[in-house]
């Protein structure tokens, strides 16, 4: 199980492609719980955590994330669920299928999806599969692969 500290890449080394420069930290009411979605589910790792601050620094494929059980700090007005109103995370990944099918293993419910789509960039279309899903405390996060480009 990918949550568990015996097997995380580490308790305090830096993430293995070095730090993004923008890195969205997460409020989550149980670390546990949202560990379990976020490695065992999704597919990150942990980089490192502090345990004493309930506290994890998630890697997959260059994207990063942190996530911190709620103590109080840093919330700047009351936090409901869902928490993260207003915000969806995009992650993309190199086997879609593999994702849903974790999700549908732990019987995960699809927020939208799976739907193709084409999106105008510039001169080109890109082309992704994605799908929508809510982690425990309700963010919004699109998964999605890449599946071409055309004129």
């Amino acid at each position: 199980m990918a949550t568990d500290d015996a097997n995380s890449s580490g308790q305090g080394q830096p993430p293995e492609g070095g730090w993004s420069r923008l890195v969205c930290e997460l409020l989550v009411e149980d670390l546990s719980q949202s560990l379990a979605f976020w490695c065992d589910v999704i597919g990150f790792s942990i980089a490192y955590r502090r345990p004493e601050q309930a506290f994890a620094y998630l890697e997959l494929d260059g994207a990063q994330i942190m996530l911190c059980q709620r103590s109080g700090n840093w919330e700047t007005a009351p936090l409901t669920r869902p928490f993260g109103r207003g915000i969806m995370f995009q992650l993309q990944v190199d086997k879609l299928s593999a994702v849903e099918a974790r999700l549908e293993a732990v019987q995960w419910p699809l927020y939208d999806g799976p739907r193709e789509v084409w999106r105008q960039t510039g001169n080109v279309e890109k082309g992704q599969r994605e799908i929508f899903v809510q982690d425990p405390d309700g963010y919004l996060v699109m998964l999605n692969e890449v599946i071409g480009l055309r004129s």
